[in-house]
């Protein structure tokens, strides 16, 4: 039980503040977080205003990287923060600040949690003993990690209440919570949860919505729903239990997964059904070679190890390294793999989501969540609300589904339209996308704070598809594809996309959210440039960097004097596709460092991060939050405006023929 919550004689739950426990208010002036750190300030809400807080707080700051090499929430939330930096560079939050400071509650501004779905963020809070949160909003990964740990979550003027000494009912913190969800919280957390559902304590009933038109994501949910059989509807705001079709985990998440089942369920526990879940090492390959990763090589290995035990304990899938080569991304690798039309699909990262280019629900959890749902083949669902983007035209020669969800990210994103909703995106200009395009669209969802992206199906991805499933043809894929019910509601509306209108674009450094026209940014030059990840490690990705380096060496040109450009490959399938078309002797030519699959540079743990802070970096990753990727400044951007940069020494687009003929020094 959270020990916030407490009983009025009459049985009552209530909320109330702990004498002597301290409230942290995260400003945007850093100085007085430090203040209030060391003692010397403690503030109240009526003394700060909401714009005063930091917004877009993400998970990286929480916990970086190199906390989460350890997989303990102990361990982890000794350092809890440690990615906020002031000017200089230098923590906010030192070793055991926040775990030292006596606080209980924590104030942000919105979308509290944004980025990775890394549980260790909120496990920080909780283990330096915090155990209530109040911000504007959520991101939704983050809010329902809060949930399984049995954090409590409010808004500002509940703090104010809080403040003045007042008991609040705990039904004012869970009034839009469904009854399960505020199950979880009155427990103390999911696991607390499931104890006393096994017990018979606590009972979710089926949803009773009646015939109605539906989303593709609602459609889905309602064919998973445990207990089914005769057709059923859902609407949002229902809960319900969800059969889980598949699902992986990786090196950075899979220890804490094993270690939370065996505390639980003991160190026999089984899973039912391996079949479609798997294990990847992906993300932390290549961490030796980047210098400031080095003291942490022995924590990592740990990881491996624990992932390899978890392995060979349950006989899910194994993409484990051989010979020091990832199989690839694991993102990538599942929608090559297994992930099918109509599957729900349940992972311990937060792009996760990519798999809706396959025309599958696909999201991020936690790893409180994941372990209990592959120890049960079930999980917990609060169906979710829906915004659908009808694409129309084709997108110019000089342009990607890069550009378009960079445009969507700083139009609708930016106003919190796509906030916790899933995105569904069709319309005949959808067609005109390569399924790796698809597939950026919905990896990208979570930079949105959605909870999900998700594409229609058509034609050109059941031959997709068929090509990649041994024996399978397309007709095995075409009638089974979700679309969306004519009529089904959209929450967040229906929003019509010109392709041809989408520009060439950069994220801004610090947020994906925030765009700029590539043709408005001015002169930036550049030191890195950097094509891979997940986002961009995909076959039409490599289609475009070599069509912009192939156009640069027939003009003379190759990467420019001083910049570095790194190709990393997304899977070992899309490897062998770049060395058949013959891409790799065009990037050796053209001066391009190639990497095998993995994913590096985008967290920080591989070849093309930055060494400096005024280095800067052009990249077709999917977030750019500050110290992400090294350092220096990190603008986001297509793969075509990543290779053309490179080639150019500064930000710019492609335009067919763009490159002059010029000795390169």
């Amino acid at each position: 039980m959270n020990p916030l919550i407490h009983s009025r004689p009459d049985g009552t739950p209530v909320v109330a503040l702990s004498p002597g426990r301290r409230v942290l208010f995260l400003t945007k002036d850093l100085e007085l977080i430090k203040r209030q750190l060391a003692g010397e300030l403690d503030l109240r809400m009526e003394d700060v205003r909401p714009e005063d807080l930091l917004d877009d707080i993400n998970t990286d700051v929480m916990t970086p990287a190199w906390v989460c090499f350890r997989h303990r929430p102990e361990d982890i939330a000794v350092d809890a923060y440690a990615g906020l930096l002031d000017d200089e560079g230098e923590r906010v939050f030192p070793t055991r600040a926040l775990m030292d400071g006596g606080f209980e509650v924590i104030v942000s501004g919105q979308r509290k949690g944004t980025g990775s779905s890394r549980e260790t963020a909120p496990q920080a809070e909780r283990w330096c003993g915090v155990r209530a949160v109040f911000a504007s909003s959520f991101a939704p990964i983050h809010a329902r990690n809060n949930i399984n740990l049995g954090q409590l979550m409010g808004d500002h003027e509940l703090l104010a209440r809080l403040q003045a000494g007042e008991e609040i009912g705990l039904e004012e913190f869970t009034a839009d919570y469904d009854p399960a969800t505020r199950a979880i919280v009155e427990s103390g957390g999911l696991f607390a949860f499931n104890a006393r559902f096994e017990a018979g304590e606590v009972s979710v009933d089926p949803p009773k919505t009646g015939e109605r038109p539906m989303t593709m994501a609602e459609k889905i949910i309602a064919r998973h729903l445990v207990g089914g059989g005769a057709p059923r509807w859902v609407k949002p705001g229902d809960t319900c239990f969800v059969k889980v079709d598949g699902g992986y985990s990786h090196e950075f998440t899979t220890a804490q997964v094993h270690t939370f089942l065996q505390t639980e369920c003991g160190a026999d526990y089984t899973i039912p059904d391996p079949s479609k879940f798997a294990v990847f090492e992906d993300h932390l390959l290549y961490a030796d070679g980047v210098e400031r990763m080095k003291p942490f090589i022995a924590e990592i290995e740990t990881l491996r190890t624990l992932q390899r035990e978890f392995q060979r304990h349950t006989n899910v899938r194994d993409y484990s390294a051989r010979d020091g080569v990832s199989p690839g991304i694991c993102h990538q690798v599942a929608r090559e793999k297994f992930i099918d039309p109509g599957d729900f699909i349940q992972a311990t990262d937060s792009h996760t989501c990519m798999g809706g280019g396959n025309n599958a629900l696909a999201w991020g959890v936690g790893a409180t969540e994941y372990a209990g749902l592959i120890r049960s083949g079930f999980t917990l669902v609060t169906v979710p609300e829906s915004i659908r983007f009808e694409l129309v035209g084709e997108l110019p020669a000089s342009c990607t589904a890069k550009d378009v969800i960079l445009h969507i990210l700083s139009t609708f994103a930016v106003r919190e339209d796509t906030l916790d909703r899933v995105m569904e995106f069709g319309g005949p200009g959808l067609a005109t996308l390569a399924m790796d395009e698809r597939a950026t669209l919905t990896n990208m969802a979570t930079e949105c704070s959605a909870r999900t992206g998700i594409c229609e199906g058509d034609e050109g991805a059941a031959a997709w598809l068929a090509a990649r499933r041994d024996g399978a043809g397309a007709e095995d894929f075409t009638g089974i594809f979700v679309r969306a019910d004519e009529g089904a509601q959209y929450a967040g509306g229906v929003h019509t996309l010109d392709l041809a209108g989408i520009r060439p674009l950069v994220a801004l450094p610090g947020d994906p959210t925030y765009g700029c026209a590539i043709a408005d940014l001015g002169e930036v030059s550049i030191d890195i440039a950097y094509g891979g990840s997940c986002t961009a490690g995909k076959e039409a990705d490599l289609d475009g960097y070599a069509l912009v380096l192939r156009e640069a060496l027939a003009a003379g040109r190759r990467i420019a004097e001083g910049v570095r450009m790194y190709i990393q490959y997304g899977s070992e399938d899309v490897m062998a596709y770049a060395v058949e078309a013959g891409y790799t002797e065009v990037f050796e030519r053209a001066g391009v460092v190639i990497i095998n699959p993995g994913c590096g540079a985008c967290i920080g743990c591989g070849p093309g991060v930055s060494s400096f802070a005024d280095q800067t970096t052009i990249s077709a990753i999917n977030r750019n939050f500050d110290g992400r990727s090294g350092p220096g400044a990190l603008y986001l951007a297509s793969p075509l405006s990543v290779a053309a940069s490179a080639v150019e020494g500064r930000i710019a687009h492609y335009e067919s023929g763009m490159f002059r003929v010029r000795k390169h020094a």
